[in-house]
């Protein structure tokens, strides 16, 4: 399964969101602090759509470390590099992964990262100020959804 979750996160950093979504069984389960749980389809569309949007940017790139498995079980840690769209600002995110296996493909995947840290870097001063709320949470997985549910609709 080592090699599962290396073809994923090579495939990320070259914006493969095809294979991407190879890795992921159908009864996919993903979950993290920006967008919340999405599932199935769902969730393979998510990495289309930050793929097709990070397209456009000529600094993004994923590196990943620590790739551990232990028969249905797995985890890694990776990190993102690229310009936060919206404003412009550059971001580094540090994210640990966890992952579940069945079928040979993930069936669950859960990305933790500091929520405000990637507030500060993607939004500044205001990402500083809000960035650790309840309340930022909320309307930052209202956003990204609605973006989600957008993409989805013209495909």
């Amino acid at each position: 399964m080592d090699e599962l979750i290396k073809t994923f996160y090579m495939a990320f950093n070259h914006l493969d969101a095809d294979t991407m979504v190879s890795c992921y069984h159908e009864d996919i389960v993903f979950e993290d602090p920006a967008f919340g749980v999405l599932e199935g389809t769902r969730a393979g569309n998510m990495w289309r759509m930050l793929c097709e949007a990070q397209k456009k940017e000529t600094d993004f790139k994923v590196i990943f470390s620590n790739v551990k498995t232990d028969g249905n079980y797995g985890s890694a840690n990776w990190e993102a590099f690229y310009t936060f769209s919206k404003t412009r600002r550059k971001v580094h995110n540090k994210i640990s992964a966890e992952f579940e296996f069945k079928d040979g493909k993930i069936i669950k995947h859960t990305d933790h990262f500091n929520l405000h840290k990637w507030a500060k870097q993607a939004l500044g001063l205001k990402g500083f100020i809000l960035g650790g709320t309840g309340y930022f949470k909320t309307k930052l997985r209202h956003q990204t959804n609605t973006l989600l549910d957008r993409f989805e609709h013209n495909l």
